[in-house]
């Protein structure tokens, strides 16, 4: 979708087509189903100026230049990659292109996969991962940082390549196989950079020292870079828990023992629990106290802020576990309404019931709006007055005047 767009934006004639007819209605109609700054009035002018359409039809790709396989590419439970819904989408393709048709693949592939579209196409196909964060997307591609075009055709890389004509960003031009790598690559070592911080926080708490201060000082360091550096409840998301476990499972199916992902996966886990134990320590005066029957707050539910994306949220992980402990859960989050998420947590749509009564609140996604709260008034709402910010997101010494005892971490 965000692809389709950013690229009739660039002047090109796009079909996106899906199999899913109730998403290319709504797209059609220019309904925009995810909270993507830029994405609907990208999806509008597209739709308008008649550069943009959708379709079911795999027929209508039959006069296309390039064809772009966005298809999703989740993990299974030992974290081998899950390819049926893109070997379905590529048989598609096979009786449809044209015969000069260039297909790039910017789905999140396991290295070989370029390769074996084309010989199951019987013609050229390029790897050209996209690197798009949630929330940023439509900026990310329009102003990336780089473009990977991964073939062994120079006709095809040539031609997915001027896709991007009018971008300002180096362009890569390698084997497939190093650009399926390289993705998979670069998500995993953000994995491994959050995970790195979260523990060095947790040493910080140990030790009297500040993680705010410490990562600072880090990413002054332009080999490391201020990045990633900040401490939370852990990663997740849609891309991040599913490319370290492919990741993983790619080494150890090639006998490397990737050791070093395999603890920052373990390190992620242990944070969830680390983070259950500092809102024990927070709530009861003990961190092993128990939590049955209190009633707390959670700011946050998104993995991250800037997007209504729960899938793998360390926010949801920490309040099953609170759950699972005894906890009566009620959460706001900005990027969500009150039907999104059930189960553990009882969603509502004010502020102030997450606070009313609350044994303590728990900051878990970093949106900038919880800056502006009503802090005295939700202290005041608040059975105690206690919060732990897993986020460092707010200014201690402000929640304090407020009225609340403040808990950051790695402080």
């Amino acid at each position: 979708m965000t692809s389709a767009a950013c690229l009739a934006h660039l002047g090109h004639r796009v079909t996106g087509v899906d199999v899913d007819a109730t998403k290319i209605s709504s797209l059609s109609r220019g309904e925009i189903p995810i909270a993507e700054p830029g994405l609907g009035a990208l999806v509008a002018e597209g739709l308008s100026e008649g550069r943009l359409a959708f379709t079911t039809d795999p027929d209508a790709l039959s006069r296309a230049e390039v064809v772009v396989l966005c298809v999703p590419t989740p993990t299974g439970p030992e974290g081998a990659t899950e390819l049926r819904a893109f070997d379905a989408a590529v048989g598609s393709l096979a009786e449809v292109l044209d015969p000069d048709c260039v297909v790039a693949v910017k789905s999140t592939v396991p290295v070989g996969t370029t390769t074996r579209t084309e010989r199951l196409l019987g013609r050229p196909a390029v790897s050209n991962p996209e690197f798009l964060r949630e929330g940023h997307a439509v900026h990310d591609f329009l102003h990336p940082d780089r473009i990977v075009v991964g073939a062994t055709d120079p006709t095809a890389a040539d031609l997915v390549t001027a896709l991007y004509d009018g971008v300002a960003a180096p362009v890569l031009r390698t084997d497939p196989a190093s650009a399926e790598l390289a993705k998979y690559a670069s998500n995993a070592f953000l994995a491994v950079k959050v995970s790195y911080v979260n523990v060095l926080a947790e040493l910080c708490e140990r030790l009297g020292a500040d993680i705010v201060d410490v990562a600072r000082v880090m990413g002054l360091d332009p080999r490391i870079g201020s990045a990633f550096l900040a401490p939370g409840p852990g990663w997740g998301g849609s891309c991040l828990p599913k490319d370290t476990r492919a990741l993983l499972h790619t080494a150890d199916e090639a006998g490397v023992d990737f050791a070093l992902l395999a603890d920052t996966v373990a390190a992620n886990r242990h944070q969830h629990e680390r983070v259950v134990t500092k809102v024990r320590q927070a709530v009861t005066g003990a961190t092993d106290g128990c939590l049955d029957g209190l009633r707390l707050g959670l700011l946050g539910l998104t993995f991250k802020a800037g997007t209504d994306d729960v899938r793998a949220s360390p926010a949801l992980a920490v309040a099953t576990r609170l759950a699972e402990a005894g906890a009566v859960l009620t959460g706001y989050d900005p990027g969500i309404d009150r039907d999104r998420v059930a189960g553990v947590v009882q969603v509502v749509d004010d502020v102030t019931l997450v606070a009313k009564d609350a044994a303590g609140l728990v900051v878990l996604t970093e949106w900038p709006e919880f800056h502006d709260l009503d802090w005295a008034l939700l202290a005041a709402l608040s059975e105690r007055a206690t919060i732990v910010d897993t986020r460092n997101l707010l200014d201690p010494e402000l929640l304090e005047r407020a009225g609340f005892a403040y808990h950051g971490l790695g402080r």
